[in-house]
């Protein structure tokens, strides 16, 4: 059995640290975003939940209610609301889906033109985020969006656990 060294202890001590320190690094930007996103949902009168399936249509979209309830982790009841409420603001529209078998389907399509607004209020991060972007080499830059893939799936299958799935 190998025996470890004073400096390998060392090397092993400065690895958990830095992993405990990337861990509360990701806590704190998780709680500063959902600052942020709080204050832009402010703005545009939204609420938390509101803005994160309105994310959820501009990204993945068009879905159909039961689908955007099911990626939000949310009762398809609550998405009701949530969906009225998006398209009294202007935010969202329910076509009747042509393609699907049950003629009363329908599909949440985002409506783009209320897009600059949002984006207009992110762009102070976005402009940080590019600047900071800006300090790493191309290789760091990929090894960091690698690390941050993986670690959004981590929080997908952890989320996915506790939901059930």
């Amino acid at each position: 059995m190998a025996s470890t060294t004073p400096q390998d202890a060392d090397v092993a001590r400065h690895r958990r640290r830095t992993t405990a320190t990337i861990k509360e690094s990701l806590r704190e930007l998780s709680i500063q975003l959902s600052l942020l996103n709080h204050q832009v949902g402010v703005h545009v009168d939204l609420n938390d939940v509101d803005l994160y399936c309105l994310d959820l249509i501009n990204r993945h979209g068009p879905l159909s209610p039961s689908a955007l309830a099911r990626r939000a982790g949310l009762h398809p009841a609550t998405m009701t609301g949530i969906l009225d409420r998006l398209q009294r603001g202007g935010w969202v529209t329910r076509q009747r889906d042509p393609d699907a078998a049950d003629r009363r389907a329908v599909a949440v399509h985002a409506l783009r033109d209320r897009n600059p607004e949002l984006f207009q209020l992110y762009s102070a991060m976005n402009s940080s985020v590019d600047q900071i972007c800006g300090e790493y080499t191309d290789t760091e830059l990929e090894m960091l969006a690698d690390f941050l893939r993986r670690a959004t799936h981590a929080g997908q299958e952890a989320t996915d656990q506790l939901a059930g799935d």
